[in-house]
């Protein structure tokens, strides 16, 4: 940890398992998922969901493992506790760090090289004429690209702002949205912040796309965010309806109290 995005790893164990049953030898290879995270995520309705989708396609969950060493010779993950995880075939994520010249301004970047930020104004709690958001920012979410996205909105008027020496308003909220790719032409989307884990209902609103289900309706979904991507995203342009905030309309929140 930390896993720029960290979906990315069960979604090539859900990609592997259909994989390898096209090919008819499934049952002939065993996957297992190691972690140091104590489940498949991170918030409890999301990882319930997730482990079971890794159990009912046969992979392994290995959880709390902190890998300190990988013996490729002798086909072993050994975690800083003792424990051993064997392979023949081992896909490791190396650790996530910060751009190297962060480095180069003393007290501007953590152990990690990552920039400490305030959360909500993206400002930087060192230097208050620097912003950061994405990969360079040290914000409690994944380093993914959505939340690069909705990072950016803020980080525009704030900066705005700052430079017109009026007070930072604008606030980011730790919205994140991602489609996990589940195998069989099949999907699962999350959406969440800061305060609001994945929660199931639909995105973006009452009527939309499903979330925390696997649907074939959110591997469309993905396949088409590719094109957006490309022609709306990097053109500067908006898409209606999903803004920086996180959206609570569509949620079935639980009942508390």
């Amino acid at each position: 940890m930390p896993i720029k995005c960290p979906v990315a790893p069960l979604e090539f164990c859900f990609l592997a398992d259909w994989y390898l049953r096209q090919r008819g030898i499934r049952e002939r290879v065993e996957i297992s998922y190691v972690s140091p995270l104590d489940g498949a995520f991170t918030k409890p309705v999301c990882n319930r969901e997730l482990s079971g989708l890794l159990e009912q396609k046969g992979v392994g969950l290995v959880t709390e493992f902190n890998t300190g060493s990988v013996d490729g010779l002798g086909g072993r993950l050994v975690a800083y506790d003792g424990r051993e995880v064997p392979f023949d075939l081992a896909v490791v994520v190396p650790l996530h760090g910060g751009a190297p010249y962060v480095g180069n301004s003393p007290g501007l970047g953590d152990e990690l090289g990552f920039i400490p930020v305030n959360e909500h104004s993206l400002q930087s709690t060192s230097a208050p004429n620097v912003f950061a958001l994405g990969d360079a920012a040290n914000v409690p979410t994944s380093k993914a690209g959505s939340v690069a996205h909705f990072e950016g909105e803020v980080l525009v008027e704030n900066v705005r702002r700052f430079l017109s020496a009026e007070p930072l308003t604008a606030r980011f909220d730790g919205h994140t949205n991602c489609f996990i790719e589940t195998g069989f032409r099949k999907a699962l989307l999350i959406d969440f912040n800061y305060d609001t884990e994945p929660l199931p209902g639909h995105f973006p609103g009452r009527v939309g796309l499903p979330l925390l289900k696997e649907s074939r309706l959110n591997h469309l979904g993905k396949l088409s965010f590719e094109w957006l991507y490309w022609h709306a995203l990097l053109a500067g342009r908006d898409i209606p309806g999903i803004g920086s905030a996180m959206p609570r309309h569509g949620k079935r929140f639980q009942a508390t109290g």
